[in-house]
């Protein structure tokens, strides 16, 4: 029996797989799991009274578990790896996100794996390991491409007039935001990263809009050229394949596509979640 976790900050996906002779597959959730953010009691508690309920184990029961999150750094990750052994009697591998997206977008097969939500990450993998990895340096310093760096480069454009009146009013209206708001909620309240990746979504829904679309195009370009040209030297005599996993990569796919050939690079995979592409992995 295998137990597959998908963990961001906020929310963490579980697949369980039985493949004995009763098969069975369930999918369920708990709140995230951070062990950068969060301490050992707090990551007890969410196993005891979100996960093991759910979970449902039978004493003897022989179960392996695969993890993958956020926060799972080589020094964090034997922590989590010896709460998950104690709470579940399971054996258990932690890994980090990033080889988690590189082990659903590209199996045993090399590549550029991409990381686009809230925050973004890449890497090129050899099918085994992560070779390179250009530090995504988080949403003030890096993250191009990401919900957090779109949103924050939105409201700086807009505090700046650099959008047509028209646009800029309706922004406002539509977001309910003020000038003073925004500088409230960037610079003052906990998570500036999530109040960003939520305001970006005023582009989704505009992203047919002149304007919007060419922001957009602009800001996924800086992914390409401040990450993927790094990995150009694993792919010196063709074309190098980029995958992506992420909301952002699922929602903007087209304008990501658009940018890729522009910079002549090839679009291989994009996955909303890891999750479908895990479970092929380990299958």
């Amino acid at each position: 029996m295998i137990l597959i976790a998908d963990s961001g900050s906020t929310k963490t996906d579980w697949h369980y797989v039985n493949s004995g002779d009763n098969a069975q597959s369930d999918s369920f959730s708990t709140q995230g799991i951070n062990p950068f953010h969060q301490n050992d009691n707090i990551i007890h508690k969410i196993i005891q009274d979100e996960l093991l309920p759910q979970l449902d184990l039978q004493d003897g029961d022989d179960l392996t578990v695969y993890f993958y999150g956020a926060g799972c750094t080589p020094e964090t990750a034997p922590r989590l790896k010896a709460i998950l052994e104690q709470d579940l009697a399971c054996k258990a591998e932690v890994n980090s996100d990033l080889l988690g997206a590189a082990h659903a977008l590209l199996g045993n097969n090399s590549g550029v794996a991409c990381i686009l939500g809230t925050g973004s990450n890449s890497c090129y993998y050899d099918g085994h390991k992560i070779l390179k990895n250009v530090s995504p340096l988080g949403y003030i310093l890096g993250d191009e491409g990401s919900a957090a760096y779109i949103g924050k480069r939105l409201v700086g454009d807009m505090l700046k007039n650099q959008f047509s009146q028209d646009l800029t009013d309706l922004f406002y209206t539509e977001t309910q935001q003020t000038g003073a708001s925004i500088i409230e909620k960037t610079y003052r309240q906990p998570l500036p990263n999530r109040f960003l990746g939520e305001i970006s979504q005023f582009c989704q829904h505009h992203r047919d809009n002149d304007e919007i679309h060419s922001f957009l195009i602009n800001c996924f370009k800086q992914f390409f050229v401040r990450n993927i040209k790094s990995y150009e030297c694993y792919s010196p005599s063709k074309q190098l394949q980029v995958n992506f996993v992420g909301s952002i990569a699922w929602v903007y796919e087209d304008e990501i596509k658009e940018v890729a050939e522009q910079l002549g690079y090839e679009i291989g995979v994009i996955m909303r979640s890891p999750m479908d592409g895990l479970l092929k992995y380990y299958s």
